[in-house]
């Protein structure tokens, strides 16, 4: 069907949400908007769908949530019956329509006869990866679009280790995604039959309280938070989202007690109307908690983003600016500590291991390798991360200590198979007690990892390319840098190039070896100085992104090379 079939399909469809209908309506003369909405499915991928609210096959609305479902129904229809009454963890956060979307999922899973465990309120995404741990449920729905701005939502889906559902069992889902072609003709049950039958729970502080209990081990040193918890002061805020919830619980139950939540961001809100974009890697996110950090005179400032899964802060300078810190930075500096707490307490495994995507900082390898911890590196997206920590459980060969992405996305302990802004702000805010307790703050921290290790500067550059025509314009620019790729970057050459989509490793002198990981639409080019720069599409926005990782014997020297590549990337894209 073209597009404006589909669109007809909708607009004559007699039983039409009403408020999806007053949109059509509304824009009925807007063909280039209306083209985007009908022209494709929303792309269902191994980390489920994220999309602009509203109607349409290419958006966020009842009925593609109900067709994401019916893909996850129809693949537990075909378990055993045992595996199948486990059913379904779902939570949501605060987004536009979160909790109607996670209500529809629960009636589509109950017209199969799948039980859904429902929070009562928002809840994070960590908090749902621990859930299906705990309840033992088959799989869970976590409704959120993260750190994206408002108009958007998602929708992903996680398998019963608590990671993001593995790669066959997605692929069977999307399969069956695409089976149900018909939006309107999937079945949902009423709200107050699976309640009344049992088919959908509500679930709430009981959860929490587990989740929290394991929170509460996070702390490597409970004497040293003990000591300096009164006095050390840190800035939270949760910007407008699901961080408010367990944060301050959690911080509390540390021993944490000289904090502050940022007033105007500890609400949730929709709109997030103190921010333009709800992202703790965004600098202006942290306006409202410079402005407190300022007054308090805080030592450190920290910010999680709607869905409570990354975390950002920003720490006090000599001359009492604010200067943030990036995600490489925040994993090396926790990991470093993490090591060295667990080393002086004995608790240090002969086995132990720390586990990076490829695209993130070679920094926190560096810190691992001086203390004899291997890092592992996995594609990007952390239920690979995830699959390690499996790995590790099944073969005892390594023992899992961290694992990191450079968006901002860290676990430290693997009751949670996904990133977890909860464990990293007590985490994180141990780190700060540590070298609070030696006179100093996170700040003189990461310059003595700078001093001891080298200057490390890594950056990420996002294109985007939006409608209908921006998919195809970012396969041409991964064709491009695939096929005619450059021989060097601002004159450094480039020694090595790693494609993932085909799984090889080619030297500039012509040598090729295979990279034992699964195929991903990545490109790496290691270049002779050590520097290196990898290109890859989103896999949830219509971005493609870039990114760069330099190291220096100063500080400007690596942020100059940073600087000096990133020219040539867009020299090369414009040629």
């Amino acid at each position: 069907m073209s597009w404006k079939e589909t669109y007809q399909a909708w607009i004559n469809y007699p039983e039409l949400d009403k408020e999806l209908e007053k949109e059509l309506k509304k824009n009925k003369d807007n063909a280039e908007l209306l083209e985007d909405a009908f022209y494709a499915p929303l792309e269902f991928g191994t980390a489920g769908m994220r999309g602009i609210i509203g109607a349409g096959i290419n958006r966020m609305n009842i009925y593609t949530v109900r067709q994401a479902t019916e893909g996850l129904a129809l693949l537990m229809d075909t378990l055993d019956e045992a595996t199948k009454k486990r059913g379904v963890a779902i939570s949501f956060d605060s987004r536009h329509h979160s909790e109607d979307f996670a209500h529809e999922a629960a009636r589509v899973l109950g017209a199969h006869g799948i039980a859904s465990f429902v929070f009562e309120s928002l809840r994070p995404t960590p908090e749902l990866s621990f859930t299906v741990r705990h309840l033992n449920t088959y799989a869970g729905i976590m409704i959120t679009a993260s750190h994206n701005p408002k108009e958007y939502n998602g929708y992903k889906i996680y398998g019963e280790d608590g990671g993001q559902m593995p790669p066959k069992e997605s692929d069977m889902i999307t399969e069956f995604v695409r089976q149900a072609k018909d939006l309107f003709a999937i079945k949902v049950a009423a709200e107050s039959e699976i309640l009344e039958n049992g088919l959908m729970k509500i679930i709430g502080s009981e959860v929490d309280n587990a989740y929290l209990a394991e929170v509460k081990k996070v702390t490597i040193n409970p004497e040293l938070v003990k000591e300096e918890g009164k006095t050390l002061k840190l800035i939270f805020s949760p910007l407008h989202g699901t961080g408010a919830v367990l944060g301050e619980k959690a911080l509390k139950g540390a021993g944490f007690s000289n904090f502050t939540m940022v007033a105007e961001q500890a609400t949730p809100d929709p709109e997030f109307s103190t921010v333009k974009k709800p992202n703790p890697e965004d600098a202006a996110a942290f306006d409202l908690a410079i402005k407190h950090g300022k007054k308090e005179d805080a030592d450190l400032l920290i910010a999680v983003d709607p869905d409570a899964d990354r975390l950002g802060a920003a720490v006090r300078q000599p001359s009492g600016e604010y200067q943030l810190l990036t995600g490489n930075q925040i994993a090396a500096i926790m990991l470093d500590y993490i090591l060295t707490a667990r080393k002086n307490a004995g608790t240090l495994p002969v086995n132990a291991a720390a586990v990076k995507s490829i695209v993130s900082s070679e920094f926190a390898t560096a810190i691992a390798k001086s203390y004899n911890v291997e890092m592992i590196n996995v594609l990007t997206g952390f239920k690979f991360i995830a699959e390690q920590i499996k790995l590790f459980e099944e073969t005892n060969k390594h023992t899992f200590m961290f694992g990191f992405e450079e968006s901002y996305g860290y676990l430290i302990r693997p009751f949670v198979r996904d990133k977890d802004a909860i464990q990293s702000l007590v985490m994180l805010a141990e780190v700060a007690a540590y070298y609070k307790s030696e006179g100093k703050n996170l700040y003189d921290g990461l310059q003595e990892l700078f001093t001891k290790f080298g200057y490390f500067a890594e950056k990420t550059v996002s294109l985007t390319f939006d409608g209908v025509e921006g998919a195809d314009q970012i396969k041409s620019l991964m064709t491009k840098f695939r096929e005619t790729a450059p021989a060097d970057f601002a004159g450094v050459k480039v020694a090595t190039m790693e494609d993932f989509a085909n799984s090889k490793k080619t030297t500039a002198a012509g040598d090729v070896e295979t990279i034992d990981l699964p195929k991903s639409n990545v490109l790496k080019y290691l270049l002779e100085d050590g520097s290196w720069i990898a290109v890859r599409p989103s896999g949830t926005e219509p971005k493609i992104k870039f990114y760069i990782g330099t190291q220096g014997t100063t500080q400007e020297k690596s942020i100059q090379k940073r600087q000096a590549f990133e020219n040539d990337i867009k020299k090369f894209i414009e040629e």
